[in-house]
């Protein structure tokens, strides 16, 4: 469950909150800003300022991930520059150090001791963002093409990842039943007929093809992937940036090619724009000589949009309830295309 742990270190770390008003503030950046952005997200305080980003993580301890010291802070701050560089190497510039002096002031990449680190980055234009350029209409054939080569290169690259057949079919099992009962708590008031159908389709299609599954690892095409790879974190500059990738959990980034496309095709047709899936999936087959089967991307599809509707009826455990309905309708769209690409599945046997 996406929630922090109780009684955990994270809990006790009040100093989350000095930093905050802190980083607040534009007197506190060598660049000396005009004004501070401030976002904040389930993980991380994000500082936004005319050319750069500062990112601080929340002591917070989650089913995937425990940020509740400030080594392990630190570790993943390292990460997230190391594993995003591969896709946005000019925009993750550096790990810089939160200090505290002897009388107890808070310094920016000054002198005294480390009390917490931050991921810089450059700045990208908001508009230039895909789900944004999406929203435009504004989305051109060659820079699908130019994301999609990106993508295909990066994944000729990258090495086969150490995994056994068995073990990639038990973990979709595993999670398909962990997103069932997830989304069945009676408290979302989600449809249990449709999460039922949409698991028990996704069970018997990956016990009765898993031939697909296994043939996909036997030919060394699961690797270490982006693992978020949605249209919010995608940057139509030239050369395209790739941002955000899943840094944390490195279990979650072991994927299959096509199964993070198949997610960003599903995050494109529920924004509205079906045909970019396609075609990024066109030039990855193109360029890599690698056709999964149309039954597995539908698959993966399926499974994907389970998942976004898991996270998606979370945020009504933090969010205000005014803002509920929102987050209910966003889970059923999931859960219909869940249902409608399971549904599909159910015509492909063999």
């Amino acid at each position: 469950m996406l929630r922090p742990a109780d009684n955990t270190p994270a809990q006790k770390d009040t100093g989350i909150s000095t930093k905050v008003v802190f980083l607040r503030q534009p007197s506190s950046y060598p660049e000396h800003p005009d004004e501070i952005g401030v976002i904040q997200t389930h993980m991380s305080w994000v500082f936004l300022l005319e050319r750069f980003v500062y990112k601080l993580k929340k002591p917070v301890i989650f089913e995937f991930l425990d940020f509740s010291t400030l080594e392990r802070r630190h570790h993943d701050c390292l990460e997230e520059v190391r594993l995003n560089r591969r896709f946005a190497r000019d925009v993750y510039l550096s790990v810089v150090p939160l200090t505290q002096d002897a009388s107890g002031r808070l310094h920016l990449d000054g002198d005294g001791e480390p009390v917490d680190w931050l991921v810089k980055m450059r700045r990208l234009p908001q508009e230039s963002m895909l789900d944004q350029v999406i929203a435009a209409r504004r989305v051109k054939e060659a820079e699908v093409q130019a994301v999609s080569k990106i993508l295909a290169r990066f994944y000729l690259r990258a090495d086969p990842a150490n995994i056994t057949p068995p073990e990639y079919r038990r973990r979709f099992a595993q999670n398909i039943h962990a997103y069932t009962l997830a989304l069945s708590e009676t408290g979302y008031g989600l449809p249990q007929r449709q999460i039922t159908t949409i698991e028990k389709t996704l069970q018997q299609f990956l016990s009765r093809r898993s031939k697909l599954f296994d043939a996909r690892v036997n030919r060394r095409r699961i690797v270490e992937a982006h693992g978020d790879l949605r249209p919010e974190h995608i940057c139509l500059i030239d050369p395209p940036a790739i941002i955000d990738c899943l840094e944390f959990n490195h279990t979650l980034r072991i994927l299959d090619p096509a199964d993070e496309l198949a997610f960003l095709a599903l995050e494109c047709e529920y924004a509205g724009a079906p045909y970019i899936g396609q075609a990024v999936f066109d030039s990855y087959q193109q360029l890599t000589n690698d056709y999964p089967a149309h039954a597995l991307v539908l698959f993966y599809k399926a499974f994907r949009a389970f998942l976004r509707a898991k996270l998606t009826i979370r945020h009504l455990d933090d969010h205000d309830a005014r803002k509920h309905p929102k987050w209910v309708q966003r889970a059923d769209d999931y859960l219909q295309l869940a249902q409608q690409y399971a549904g599909t599945l159910i015509g492909q046997e063999p």
